[in-house]
């Protein structure tokens, strides 16, 4: 349990469209530059900037910065902490979604 969620694991700093998204994307990496991120995500830099800062406040990403062919990099990273708020928020919408039963009524 984090303290963005009630003990059922459904977390509201990552349940935002985006920043699921992000946390989606990184849980499959170790690393992922901004650039690349950004391009998956559909959205501008600003944007992408915008939801990290929310997910670095909350400890789920860190950002590292390099430089590579004279240019600047900025690289995401999914903290130990990031992993396991993502994966029991996927678990928590997994649930949600699995109380349907076959007639698509919620079970009783």
């Amino acid at each position: 349990m984090t303290e963005h969620d009630d003990g059922d694991g459904f977390d509201t700093i990552i349940h935002a469209p985006n920043r699921l998204r992000i946390c989606a994307l990184l849980d499959v990496v170790e690393y992922a530059e901004f650039g690349l991120v950004q391009d998956r995500l559909k959205v501008s830099a600003s944007v992408l900037s915008k939801h990290v800062s929310v997910l670095m406040d909350a400890g789920y990403v860190e950002q590292s910065k390099a430089v590579r062919n004279t240019r600047q990099r900025v690289w995401l990273h999914l903290t130990k902490a990031g992993r396991a708020a993502y994966r029991a928020h996927v678990a928590a919408l997994r649930e949600i979604v699995d109380q349907q039963d076959e007639s698509g009524q919620p079970e009783k």
